[in-house]
């Protein structure tokens, strides 16, 4: 009798799961398996809005592979000492998981491998299997290089690689019912601090409501409500994909290329595999330059905080930054616009604001994150590094009505249209902003300059 061990990692879900899939195909016994890593927990990455989605995910799992006849294991410790404790215990054959392409996840594969190779005499194999990605890294690629650099070639390739068509959730997972299942710990238990006031809760049978949502309707809009940061205009999916509660498959294929939105909204999946492919060759994109440009980046905490805190008297930065304190997460175009200032109008590195978006959002994403943050800083594969979102006509032009910042930035609830984006315009009338708003931290005209000269432009 063959036995098979599923180890989920961000693939927490029971519809179109590859490892799952393989596992209840090829084993008379399966055994899923998901353990709360120390060395995750131990690190700057355990944030507690992503603990907070990852739990209600683990949990969402184990009903749903109760409800096929199944259970997940629940552990935590050091991950390769529990997975050979459950390996050895149920004396298993095979250990399926998925292939991640970041340094964390390509040092556990060797570990896995090594364990099984070193620890139980070769008798247990090891299979990863792709699906974090529409397009694994590496199957398209430039002629005469490993991986794209520049998104449009990509796209246009990527456009006729194959694409996986998702499978549905095995009707029946077999697993032993004399294991120990374990308990899912609680938050507090994890992770220091609360998550934001506004998250919304995880797990793959919210992420499928969310889908059918998105694909009943607002996605027809797309392609021109994207960059509205007020409306319901993105699919707020990001989540759901990042912990693998959704597969991007599922999504790709309801996508109809010749309907309103559908092509626009490929593409951003298509932004997504961009990014992991490119996190596959540079290991390092998360903390070494892409393009350098020569960056002698200023040391201001001042700045930074004020940035971090909302407060930086431009309203649609600062309504971004308090929409990310109050929900884990922030609008695509909020996004550009406040890594933008950070680094271009304040020139203040990079990697500061990434990490501090790694802190809050519970998308927060290696590829997405880092490399997105890169684009903007322009030390990443935008073919424009030195472009630079003016913070005022950036609201005006996708919050005309002021209804964004309105919403996070209590403080101009008074001010009008008029002045709205620009508030220190409307000093000495009626519709001057509170002084609990402050003036801009820097002029706009003047950081340009300031941005231009120190890149040598």
């Amino acid at each position: 009798m063959s036995t098979a061990v599923v180890l989920f990692t961000r693939d927490l879900r029971v519809h179109d799961q590859p490892a799952l899939l393989a596992a209840c195909r090829d084993a008379d016994r399966v055994v899923p398996l998901f353990v709360f890593d120390d060395a995750i927990f131990a690190s700057r990455y355990a944030a507690p809005n992503r603990v907070s989605y990852l739990l209600d995910a683990v949990s969402e799992l184990r009903d749903a592979l109760r409800e096929r006849g199944g259970e997940l294991l629940v552990r935590r410790g050091e991950l390769i000492d529990q997975v050979k404790e459950v390996v050895v215990e149920v004396a298993a054959d095979s250990l399926h998981l998925a292939a991640d392409v970041s340094a964390f996840a390509h040092r556990r594969d060797l570990a896995l491998r090594a364990m099984a190779r070193e620890n139980l005499g070769g008798r247990l194999t090891v299979h990863a299997h792709e699906g974090i990605t529409l397009v694994p890294p590496g199957d398209v690629t430039p002629t005469g290089g490993d991986h794209f650099k520049v998104f449009t070639p990509y796209w246009r390739k990527w456009l006729q690689a194959p694409h996986r068509t998702p499978e549905p959730a095995p009707a029946t997972v077999p697993t032993p019912s004399d294991l120990f299942a374990g308990d899912i710990p609680q938050l507090g238990e994890l992770v220091d601090g609360t998550p934001a006031p506004e998250l919304r809760p995880g797990g793959e049978a919210q992420a499928h409501r969310r889908l059918d949502w998105w694909f009943d309707g607002p996605i027809e809009d797309y392609g021109d409500a994207r960059n509205h940061l007020a409306g319901d205009g993105t699919s707020k999916l990001s989540a759901d994909l990042h912990f693998g509660c959704l597969s991007v498959a599922q999504l790709a294929d309801r996508v109809d290329r010749g309907r309103d939105g559908h092509e626009t909204f490929l593409q951003e999946l298509c932004w997504r595999d961009f990014n992991h492919q490119m996190l596959a060759a540079r290991q390092d994109l998360p903390h070494t330059d892409i393009r350098t440009q020569g960056d002698r980046w200023l040391d201001d905490e001042d700045a930074l905080q004020a940035w971090k805190d909302g407060m930086t008297g431009y309203p649609v930065v600062d309504a971004g930054m308090r929409q990310l304190q109050r929900e884990g997460w922030m609008h695509n175009r909020a996004r550009m616009i406040v890594a933008s200032f950070l680094t271009k109008h304040l020139y203040v590195d990079w990697r500061a604001g990434a990490w501090h978006f790694m802190d809050h959002l519970v998308d927060g994403d290696l590829a997405n994150n880092f490399g997105q943050w890169q684009w903007t800083a322009g030390t990443g594969t935008d073919s424009r590094p030195n472009r630079m979102f003016n913070p005022v006509t950036q609201g005006q032009r996708y919050d005309p009505e002021g209804i964004y910042v309105r919403r996070y930035v209590e403080e101009l609830a008074e001010v009008d249209d008029a002045h709205l984006h620009a508030p220190w315009e409307a000093d000495g009338s009626l519709f001057a902003s509170s002084d609990a708003y402050p003036a801009p931290i820097v002029d706009h005209r003047e950081a340009r300059d300031r941005f231009l000269t120190a890149r040598g432009k």
